[in-house]
């Protein structure tokens, strides 16, 4: 049996993102923001930025994944479909990234909505990776949606070295054996360097999206559709 885990779930996470904690954030965001569209490194930003408003660790991850350069955000934008799009094409995505993502969804844990469209997590894999009675609600969900939007094809990329990643293939394959649409699973190493190469690729992944030809924002529909008005950490 799966374990039953409320995937990114952390309890200091009730006190860090709170409404005034929020404000700060919202501030140093901004400053972040400024110094990103000057040259400035996201490490060095946040790193700055962090220490003057006492920040923490998960704070900072936050506002790093958050945020992103004015030119990093309309580049990403000008290259992501539509739901429309997707009819008849073939899929390539970033397994681990829309997954996990989706496990944090249905558990109801911490999400970050940000500047460039996307939705990301703060769940760290470190090479690390389980099951849990989320994952067939995130697979499935996938399934449902790509059946209403009628792909060809949908390609999982698996990184190689995390842990687990034969299982959640098996599972992936299980799950989706009697879909409309063909569905292949690859283990690969490094799936980024593949992803970055693809168009309709499906990741929140922000070196991936400004690399690719093109992109689909499927957590975010995923979501839209299967939970609703979803409470996500959002600053601008």
């Amino acid at each position: 049996m799966p374990k039953v885990i409320k995937r990114g779930f952390v309890p200091t996470d009730t006190r860090q993102f709170d409404k005034k904690s929020l404000q700060i954030l919202q501030q140093a965001g901004e400053e972040i923001y400024f110094l990103l569209n000057r040259g400035y490194s996201v490490k060095t930003a946040t790193t700055f930025v962090g220490n003057h408003y006492l920040l923490s660790k998960r704070q900072r991850l936050a506002l790093a994944r958050m945020i992103s350069p004015e030119e990093n955000i309309y580049i990403r934008k000008k290259k992501e479909l539509s739901t429309k799009n997707l009819a008849g094409e073939i899929l390539y995505i970033d397994g681990f990234n829309i997954i996990i993502t989706l496990e944090i969804a249905f558990s109801g844990s911490l999400l970050l909505d940000c500047m460039d469209g996307t939705i990301r997590d703060l769940a760290g894999l470190r090479g690390t990776y389980c099951l849990i009675d989320k994952t067939d609600l995130a697979i499935l969900a996938m399934r449902e949606f790509f059946q209403e939007s009628n792909i060809k094809k949908a390609v999982f990329y698996l990184d190689k070295p995390i842990s687990n990643s034969g299982r959640l293939k098996q599972r992936i394959l299980e799950l989706m054996a009697e879909s409309e649409f063909e569905i292949a699973v690859e283990i690969e190493n490094p799936v980024d360097l593949i992803l970055k190469q693809k168009h309709h690729v499906v990741t929140a992944d922000a070196i991936i999206l400004d690399a690719c030809e093109s992109w689909y924002n499927l957590t975010r529909a995923v979501i839209a559709k299967k939970i609703g008005n979803y409470n996500y950490i959002k600053i601008f």
